[in-house]
Formats: structure tokens, C-alpha cells, sequence
């Protein structure tokens, strides 16, 4: 059983003092959960969840996730003790963690408004190629 239900993880995301654009993670990857988020298309935002958040959370997302939990643990927000276990449990695999990752790519969204280049993407063919 899960230690914090999808609801309460989705609510505790929304809580939790993360920014996207400082915890130092591949913005391009976090497109790829961005786009289907932003049309609506359920289905292929949870398979993109799925798929990025474990190599998010193994890439960087894991230390100020922790940090942004034991300030919330601190502070008294509502489910961070089930945040924590469910993370313990499951990392970058865990409810919590994608519930993090769908709102970190909202957020990537609402900064970029969709202009490719600030969600972290390169231009081709590079400017300093001759």
C-alpha cells in the first residue's frame, strides 16, 4: 500500500518550496512531460511521468527534494511525513516523486510559455558553427 495517496501527493507538490528553473535538472527532459501535459493527453503525460521521473530524480531532482520535504516536515504541511516514507520506499519511482515532476513541468511551461529554447533545448545547427 502506499504510504500517501495520488491526491495528497499532487496537493504536497503544489506546497513544496522547488523551483524549476534552480533544481538543476534537464529542462529538455522535462519538455517531454511538459507537452502532453499542456494539450490534456493524460495517457501520454502519465507514460512520460513514468519514464522521466526515475532518470530526473537519479540526475539531480533527489537533493532538493529532500531538503523541500524536511522544510515541509517542519513547517507541519499536511502528508510530508507520507511524502517521506513513500519516497523512502520507492524513490524516484515513488507517487510523490511524479506528482513532483507533473508539477515542475507546469511550472517549466507556464516560465517558457512554450518557447523551445528557454525549456532547455539547443538551436540547430549551433550559432558558433561555421
Amino acid at each position: 500500500m502506499a504510504a500517501i495517496s495520488a491526491q495528497a501527493a499532487v496537493e504536497l507538490a503544489a506546497q513544496l518550496d522547488l523551483d524549476v528553473d534552480e533544481v538543476g535538472i534537464c529542462h529538455a527532459c522535462l519538455s517531454v512531460v511538459s507537452f502532453p501535459l499542456r494539450a490534456g493527453d493524460e495517457r501520454e503525460t502519465r507514460r512520460a511521468t513514468n519514464e522521466f521521473a526515475p532518470m530526473l530524480w537519479d540526475e539531480g531532482l533527489e537533493a532538493p527534494v529532500r531538503k523541500a520535504l524536511e522544510r515541509a516536515r517542519a513547517a507541519g504541511v499536511a502528508d510530508a511525513d507520507a511524502a517521506a516514507r513513500d519516497i523512502e520506499a520507492r524513490g524516484g519511482r515513488s507517487i510523490t516523486v511524479k506528482a513532483i515532476v507533473r508539477r515542475l513541468a507546469a511550472d517549466l511551461w507556464e516560465r517558457s510559455q512554450g518557447d523551445l529554447l528557454r525549456m532547455g533545448f539547443k538551436p540547430w545547427p549551433p550559432a558558433d558553427r561555421n
